[in-house]
């Protein structure tokens, strides 16, 4: 069976009749299910040999479908990065491995997904003719009597998963360029399924970078164009396109470049750096180019500005109205990282951080200079602040209000290292979590936080709560209880915090201490419960800090802490690389918020003080 394909489109369709859904690089694939599955790709051969993990699903969940076998789907096997971006490079080298061995090793260290956006057939009855909207329901019911995930998720260990739609373009859009996805599929809500028809009622709008840069040469046996950029003195190949090109355009370009040749031979004619141009593409994919498509020539730009520094900078999709100033300045010595790695990192960590800064009130420490000169904090949005900074009245100060990679970056670009937010968002009425801070006397007594944390988990265990921990990216560890908004006070949580205090205190008093004036507490630790209040801040998880080592507030998993932890291990430049192959340690955190059993707890400890 030969699927049906999307046209590709450079404009947004608009209107009520059209549904979006996100689009992930992998392969095209039809799970066509009776009394056994298979699987086919889109030139029909059969994939499940070559993915065993998923074959081992269905047949592990063959119970769950067997009521609505013959079943066919149509969907996309993907290596899921994040919930919306596949990786392509990944799934490439699954599709080519032949080793049996290696192929058993990589289902079961890196599976795969099967990402289901359709339904053509569900007890025998053939539904390819309905309408896309009464398919789409009738996939989601399938979903959910099945107990199968009605989303992407990467850390879900369910290998069939459901696409879902959005009616609203925007909505979608925001999240496919902050996980850099690949784009959307927009579909017509009344459209049928039509085999092998690439249609004008599906549309793939893609989530292209642009980069501007120089033709280098001509290849005549094919007609493409190669493109290259300045790294120093060098030019460096980028790619070659040809798509997106008129015909007039075309040629017009192909009589230049043999007018002014600078060497010709039986493949290429060669050009010196002149003609600049604008060109767009989806990702860099073993050093080139993928999909690359002309977009403009650029008249109004000479060679010279057209560098490898910026070639990079592009490809981190930032956003067109943001202009990286001095990407070059050096901001930590060692490691050495630059503005430019220091936005990057921004980039990428966006994911994980964005959702901790979203509604609440944000105090920044800013080092214009790097670590090498003084910081300063920054409460008051400056007047200088564009247009898309969220901003909240408290007290007289108009805090920034970080709800948008946007303003993350612009505050990166203003060299913002450090994010402090408070216990509650704008709209919270109590806190949103319960914090302790772990602050031990000095970076070398760091194991009496670890020791610490670990007495703690043991209570947190015991009463049932569900916890999470992270380094404060300085010299101590930080414990987080999620709990539903609008749901407890202040004093409720002071009321446990003391409470968790009291018990180390008590656990051993010769390490732990409740002692504000520094001078008493004799090298132990300090346990601030006081801290966690009304107007109190805290570092934000997976905030870069302002120290020589370019540490992070890093999320750890409860195992990792132990006797062999160090903050170093934790640096803006490795941080992407471990969420990418160990996962990021607070991925269910906001899912907590409703299941969190605290309310037990406090009754207890309400009775408890109501008795002394």
């Amino acid at each position: 069976m030969r699927p049906m394909l999307p046209t590709l489109t450079f404009e947004v369709p608009e209107g009520k009749e059209w549904l979006f859904e996100a689009k992930y690089d992998g392969f095209r694939a039809i799970l066509h299910w009776d009394k056994e599955p298979s699987l086919t790709s889109r030139n029909d051969k059969p994939l499940l040999n070559l993915f065993p993990e998923i074959n081992a699903f269905l047949e592990q969940n063959k119970d769950k479908f067997d009521p609505y076998l013959p079943l066919t789907l149509d969907g996309e096997l993907v290596f899921l990065e994040n919930a919306y971006k596949a990786h392509f490079g990944s799934i490439q080298v699954r599709g080519r491995m032949r080793s049996e061995h290696k192929i058993l090793e990589k289902a079961k260290t890196a599976p795969c997904c099967l990402l289901i956006f359709d339904v053509l057939m569900i007890k025998g009855k053939k539904i390819a003719h309905q309408e896309y909207y009464s398919r789409k329901a009738e996939l989601e019911a399938l979903f959910k009597d099945c107990d199968m995930p009605l989303k992407p998720d990467e850390k879900d260990s369910r290998l069939m998963q459901l696409i879902p739609s959005y009616h609203s373009f925007n909505e979608l859009w925001e999240k496919i360029v902050l996980h850099d996805g690949e784009g959307i599929v927009a579909k017509q809500i009344k459209n049928k399924w039509e085999e092998g028809k690439r249609s004008p009622l599906w549309l793939k709008f893609k989530n292209w970078k642009y980069v501007s840069c120089f033709i280098t040469a001509y290849e005549k046996s094919n007609g493409y164009f190669y493109a290259g950029v300045f790294q120093g003195d060098k030019v460096v190949t980028i790619g070659q396109f040809l798509f997106g090109l008129k015909p007039d355009e075309k040629q017009a370009l192909f009589q230049i470049i043999k007018d002014n040749k600078a060497d010709e031979d039986s493949q290429f004619i060669h050009v010196e750096p002149a003609i600049c141009v604008d060109v767009k593409y989806l990702e860099i994919y073993e050093e080139q180019m993928r999909e690359p498509h002309f977009h403009q020539f650029r008249f109004d730009i000479k060679p010279d500005v057209c560098t490898y520094v910026k070639f990079i900078q592009q490809q981190k999709n930032l956003p067109p109205e943001l202009e990286i100033t001095h990407p070059e300045k050096p901001l930590w010595e060692i490691p050495a990282i630059q503005k430019i790695d220091y936005i990057h990192f921004l980039r990428e960590i966006a994911p994980y951080l964005l959702p901790f800064l979203k509604d609440r009130l944000l105090t920044v420490i800013r080092y214009p200079h790097g670590i090498f000169a003084e910081p300063f904090y920054q409460k008051n949005c400056p007047d200088y602040a564009p247009g898309f900074v969220e901003t909240e009245m408290s007290e007289g100060i108009n805090y920034i209000v970080c709800n948008n990679l946007q303003t993350l970056l612009w505050l990166g670009n203003q060299l913002a290292f450090e994010y402090h937010i408070p216990f509650k968002t704008i709209y919270s009425n109590g806190p949103s979590e319960i914090v302790f801070d772990l602050d031990p006397p000095s970076r070398d007594a760091f194991h009496l936080a670890i020791k610490a944390a670990i007495f703690i988990k043991e209570v947190l265990d015991q009463l049932k709560l569900i916890s999470f921990v992270k380094t404060s990216g300085n010299k101590g560890l930080q414990i987080y209880i999620p709990l539903p908004e609008n749901t407890y006070s202040f004093d409720d949580t002071r009321l446990f915090t003391e409470f968790i205090a009291q018990y180390l205190l008590n656990k051993d008093p010769d390490s732990f201490t409740t002692e504000r004036l520094k001078k008493n507490r004799g090298g132990r630790l300090y346990v601030d419960y006081i801290q966690h209040a009304e107007g109190k801040t805290i570092i934000a998880p997976y905030s870069p800090r302002g120290n020589k080592a370019a540490t992070v507030a890093a999320p750890l998993f409860w195992e990792e802490v132990n006797d062999k932890l160090t903050m170093q291990h934790f640096q803006i430049t490795n941080l992407i690389k471990r969420i990418n192959s160990d996962g990021d340690p607070f991925s269910s955190y906001f899912q907590t918020k409703d299941i969190q059993p605290f309310y037990p707890v406090l009754d207890f400890l309400k009775q408890q003080n109501k008795k002394g």
